[in-house]
């Protein structure tokens, strides 16, 4: 059986029959067409509203998600600035401690041309190697 109409033409709608006003059925006169009022398809609303839902919640993710990537950046940095300061704080340490050892005092002194009270200061030159 082969279908009265074709399956691609659209469905006509069949036209009401209004009572028409009085002097209306002249020929010639302009009809005013009305609309029938707009439906709300509330299939496509609650698709539209789930889909505005679904951008929101994955924007949050999105910003929770660059939040952690953040501080965790932020922590690494910090970590390694930590472990550089406690190096430099260890070799500071060791050499408060050396500068503190009477022996190193004594020969940084004498590195200076510095004598004991009562020493006899002696200068040796010419020597060869030695850059006085």
């Amino acid at each position: 059986m082969s279908p009265a109409r074709p399956a691609t033409a659209a469905p006509r709608r069949q036209s009401r029959s209004r009572p028409r006003p009085a002097g209306a059925g002249e020929r010639g006169a302009r009809r005013t067409r009305t609309r029938a009022p707009l439906r709300i398809r509330w299939d496509r609303v609650g698709r539209f509203t789930l889909l505005i839902v679904l951008v929101v919640v994955a924007a949050l993710y999105v910003q929770q998600a660059l939040a952690y990537f953040s501080a965790r950046s932020q922590a690494d940095q910090q970590r390694s600035t930590v472990l550089q300061l406690e190096r430099q704080n260890a070799q500071l340490s060791r050499e408060q401690k050396a500068l503190g050892n009477p022996m190193t005092i004594q020969r940084d002194a004498r590195e200076l041309g510095m004598v004991r009270p009562g020493e006899r200061p002696f200068v040796i030159t010419g020597l060869a190697g030695s850059g006085h």
